[in-house]
């Protein structure tokens, strides 16, 4: 879970504290492995393709993902990194810091951009991500992958790519990292 979410939780803190992993670092590694082909298959190839991880949770999976395409296709896939804490809808509910530097040392003007995640929820971060690139200038399309989908939307936003698939409660937390993925709670 991104130290922001945490500290975005009620009151403005908390640990996380796991019940169960859901995923060991065999099987995320796997779940990698699995996306990065299907992005290949969907875009049929890799040619204009480029992957926006989302500070914070969300930069290590892109790397990840970046690292499998190189195995897979010999195509070094550039990686930008994208901070969205002031294209939040909520800004003016509660403290917003920037919590990591964007670093979009990319072009994305006609190019196949990849927004990837670490845990979708509400779906409110993705679509400040989008405000955000479109910012940047624009992507013939645009693309999420995430390495969780927990449910309870509140947008109509859906990924193209999912790790895992976690039905939880509202009142769970989930933590995602590139050694494993835990389900547990946030203690205050």
């Amino acid at each position: 879970m991104a130290e922001r979410e945490r500290r975005r939780t009620p009151p403005y803190g908390g640990v996380f504290v796991a019940r169960s992993e859901i995923l060991d670092t065999a099987a995320v590694r796997r779940a990698i492995r699995r996306m990065a082909h299907e992005i290949v298959e969907a875009n049929e190839g890799l040619m204009d393709t480029v992957l926006v991880g989302l500070q914070t949770g969300g930069v290590p999976f892109a790397e990840a993902i970046a690292e499998a395409l190189m195995e897979i296709e010999g195509v070094e896939v550039p990686v930008g990194k994208l901070d969205v804490a002031f294209y939040r809808d909520d800004i003016n509910l509660r403290p917003v810091l920037p919590e990591a530097v964007t670093e979009m040392n990319i072009d994305i003007a006609r190019k196949i951009v990849v927004l990837v995640d670490d845990v979708l929820f509400t779906g409110r971060t993705v679509r400040a991500a989008l405000d955000a690139i479109v910012d940047q200038g624009r992507p013939r399309s645009v693309q999420l992958a995430v390495m969780v989908d927990r449910g309870h939307r509140e947008l109509p936003i859906r990924p193209d790519y999912i790790g895992k698939n976690v039905p939880t409660k509202r009142s769970e937390a989930v933590n995602a990292t590139v050694s494993s993925v835990e389900l547990g709670e946030i203690q205050r």
